[in-house]
């Protein structure tokens, strides 16, 4: 088989594939993920050299990663001190320089003139200052985490990784696998 037929052959295969993972979805009611389509970016991405888009692509996976693991920890963060006190929890356990970064960070986002990100306040705080709102009220987490300092520990390290996801740097190999490691410590401590 020539080199040109092997490759047609591999495209029709994945075509293949997809048509078939879609069929089954849509028999079993589940929804995939939406394949990523050029869409807007078409005027803009001819410009943009094709090394800078193949690291967007795998900086995203980094991206999506920390999503899905900060938007939960914010979710039980907030779940855990609206249980201990509903209508004042936001001034009964997270102090005041916490709160006070978290107003400045909604005041420039308020007179830069962009659609606010939440109502929610905790939306407003870094992420590192999560680890110290757990540690400040131990009392209402010790029941999910083993220890205080590995919570902030850990959540400084992924704090610290974070920032080449957030700032559009590229993550080096080690700091790759320093984030799945760190991802795993986060999840062994909820054990």
């Amino acid at each position: 088989m020539s080199v040109e037929h092997s490759i047609k052959y591999f495209g029709l295969n994945n075509v293949g594939l997809e048509n078939d993972l879609r069929r089954v979805a849509r028999e079993k009611k589940v929804k995939l993920r939406p394949s990523r389509t050029k869409g807007n970016r078409d005027a803009y991405y001819p410009q943009i050299t094709e090394q800078i888009r193949h690291d967007a692509a795998m900086m995203a996976e980094h991206y999506e990663l920390f999503y899905c693991l900060e938007t939960p920890i914010r979710d039980l963060i907030r779940a855990r001190l609206i249980e201990a006190d509903k209508d004042n929890w936001w001034e009964r356990f997270v102090v005041q320089f916490i709160r006070d970064n978290a107003t400045a960070n909604k005041k420039k986002e308020t007179e830069s003139g962009v659609t606010p990100r939440s109502d929610d306040w905790l939306s407003y705080t870094n992420f590192g200052e999560l680890g110290q709102i757990i540690a400040n009220n131990w009392d209402l987490f010790s029941d999910m985490f083993s220890d205080p300092k590995a919570v902030r520990d850990t959540i400084t390290r992924l704090n610290t990784l974070r920032g080449p996801i957030a700032h559009c740097s590229m993550l080096a190999e080690d700091e790759v696998l320093r984030l799945k490691l760190s991802l795993r410590d986060w999840f062994r401590l909820m054990e």
